[in-house]
């Protein structure tokens, strides 16, 4: 897979500004939720044909990276 940039992007007119497939109104959250509660990239893709594997990989990559760069501040 390229980078996960080249799948994902972020439209304040689509979905409210939620990062989604590029061309798709499909959010990275979907995608996340429908893993999380068991689907298979093969369900997931039958379920919505204008999704490829790839885009589910950038999914998981656009997730992974905002888990890297999140910052939790503790005050005492």
């Amino acid at each position: 897979m390229k980078s996960w940039q080249e799948r994902i992007s972020i439209d304040n007119q689509v979905r409210f500004g939620k990062p989604c497939i590029t061309g798709t109104r499909i959010a990275v959250l979907d995608i996340l939720g429908w893993l999380a509660n068991g689907m298979s990239y093969d369900d997931i893709m039958a379920d919505f044909p204008s999704l490829t594997r790839e885009d589910i990989l950038a999914a998981l990559a656009f997730a992974a990276n905002r888990e890297e760069n999140t910052r939790i501040l503790v005050s005492a």
